[in-house]
């Protein structure tokens, strides 16, 4: 017979393990709550408010009048496909900067679709060398787009996407952003950062639940992608036209992502933006950060290309750590960590996003404590000597 725990694991305000991952994530009871109801696709009430939510994003994107939010039924990997196979014509060339598994998915997503295709790699540590980026778009000039990873969740490195905007512009290319884990937190304004689309998901910093993806489109080169796309639901240019046309999608909508994402904009709004919540991630990273590393723990990046996002840290080298003892142990006390997803080291990545605070993080902090006890592993370092 199992012992009785010591410990009352923690729970979100419904009740479940709190999610310390990149997406999906914790969500707030109201944003649940807003799921219970049912919606006719076609009903008045659910047409406004999914007007309020596209209209919503990309005022939060800076591109009110500028720009359009185009949603994608699907995860955000269904938004990116969308995006580059709408944007990229068949004569074009996509220039892919990697440091992650979200740009190699990219790439592969170009080419599965037939584009030409050129990649710029660097590790996964380490931000695009904007000199490199320079010469290389000067050296080829068949390359017509350039796709970036505002915030690479495979380390939770933050690259350099104003720069990059700067750079391309520059060179009369045209940008694609994936900024599936940043947009809501970290500011990206399109009255700064100028790019054709930038794809993201209801399930990220906007807090709501997985289902839907949208790109949001500077409105000229939308009106330049008729004919660009491979397959027909993932049609941006076709969706906008139904949008302008019928107020209606094409097909089938996530009804109950929708209306939830609804009030999960509300909540950011009242937050304060994606200045507040920024900030409270923000919080959530510096807790977690400082705490781990008092622990032992090594982060892999240097605090200058950390994002308040995801954090990674090499697995320690105690032979008595066995990560899956440590996520299931952490689980038990309603903490749920993610595995790295790095191709250079052993690692494991802990989020900060999500319906999550300060205390919370402090709390994953002492169940980290008390699992590392029970292991008998006294510091978290990747260096450890074995006992």
């Amino acid at each position: 017979m199992s012992p009785t725990p010591t410990f009352t694991p923690a729970r979100s305000e419904t009740g479940d393990p709190l999610l310390l991952t990149p997406g999906p994530l914790t969500t707030s009871a109201a944003v649940k709550q807003a799921m219970v109801h049912d919606w006719g696709s076609r009903d008045a009430e659910f047409l406004r408010i999914n007007r309020m939510v596209l209209e919503s994003i990309a005022e939060l994107a800076g591109g009110k009048g500028t720009h359009v939010t185009v949603p994608v039924q699907g995860s955000g990997t269904f938004a990116v496909e969308a995006m580059i196979t709408s944007f990229v014509p068949k004569a074009g060339k996509l220039l892919v900067l990697i440091n992650g598994a979200y740009g190699q998915r990219a790439l592969k997503i170009a080419q599965i679709a037939g584009r030409a295709t050129a990649s710029f790699e660097t590790p996964e540590d380490t931000p695009p060398d904007l000199a490199k980026l320079d010469k290389l778009l000067s050296d080829d000039t068949a390359i017509t787009h350039v796709f970036a990873v505002h915030c690479e969740t495979t380390s939770g490195i933050l690259n350099p996407i104003a720069e990059t905007a700067a750079l391309v512009a520059r060179h009369g290319r045209r940008l694609l952003v994936d900024s599936m884990s940043a947009f809501g937190a970290i500011e990206i304004d399109a009255r700064k950062v100028r790019y054709d689309a930038l794809a993201a998901s209801s399930n990220k910093c906007l807090e709501g639940v997985p289902g839907l993806g949208f790109v949001v489109c500077r409105n000229e080169a939308l009106a330049e992608c008729k004919g660009n796309a491979t397959t027909l639901v993932l049609d941006l240019f076709d969706q906008a036209e139904a949008f302008a046309r019928t107020g209606q999608y094409r097909f089938t909508p996530p009804i109950h992502v929708i209306v939830s994402l609804g009030k999960a904009i509300e909540e950011h709004a009242a937050e304060g933006g994606v200045a507040g919540r920024g900030k409270r991630y923000r919080d959530n990273a510096r807790v977690l950060i400082d705490g781990m590393r008092a622990m032992g723990f090594r982060t892999l990046l240097d605090d200058t290309l950390q994002a308040p996002i995801i954090v990674t840290f090499h697995m320690p080298t105690d032979p008595k750590f066995v990560f899956q003892k440590f996520y299931d142990s952490l689980k038990d006390r309603g903490y749920v960590i993610y595995p790295g997803k790095l191709t250079v080291a052993e690692s494991f990545r802990i989020g900060c996003i999500g319906r999550l605070y300060p205390k919370d993080m402090q709390g994953a902090l002492d169940a980290v404590r008390a699992v590392l006890d029970e292991m008998r592993v006294s510091n978290g370092g990747p260096a450890l000597a074995a006992e």
